[in-house]
């Protein structure tokens, strides 16, 4: 079954039938985890950096920010049977979509949030596909684990 990440949304599995996806990562990051040994997944959209702009927002839907999405995330992966050890992260996004002069620079501060919160919990990136000025699509199998990056232009790969 496919389940299908919106915008300020996560989806967590661990059905080897299912696959998970989302579509349209412009200055919005996706954030792809995985344990092969448990079979275990999850895929976070976010789209704005920092919770403090918002917090009433972020208390009624974390998945909106990284701050307090990208924890959640992790926090019901593991609920899974998923091991931080065994974890490998993709990352895609980020990129600088409506405002190519990078006046806001979104992207970026989307991205640096990430980085801030993965380096703070010793957590390493396996694959990323971040900045530039095109939106991208990721598609994660649970049975197998693989990643496929979908860039408008480019076609899908899968890594």
């Amino acid at each position: 079954m496919e389940h299908i990440v919106g915008v300020a949304d996560m989806k967590r599995s661990n059905r080897t039938d299912d696959t998970i996806v989302t579509y349209s990562l412009g200055s919005c990051i996706g954030v792809a985890i995985y344990d092969s040994q448990a079979k275990v997944g999850g895929m976070l959209h976010y789209m704005l950096p920092n919770s403090a702009i918002d917090p009433q927002k972020a208390k009624s839907n974390p998945f909106m920010f990284a701050d307090t999405g990208i924890p959640e995330l992790f926090r019901q992966v593991y609920a899974l049977g998923a091991e931080k050890s065994r974890i490998r992260v993709f990352v895609a996004g980020g990129a600088e979509i409506m405002e190519q002069e990078g006046i806001f620079n979104l992207g970026r501060q989307n991205y640096s949030a990430l980085m801030q919160i993965l380096n703070k919990n010793d957590v390493s990136i396996w694959k990323q596909a971040v900045g530039g000025y095109s939106n991208r699509t990721i598609k994660m199998e649970i049975a197998s684990g693989n990643i496929y990056l979908q860039t408008s232009g480019l076609g899908e790969v899968r890594l």
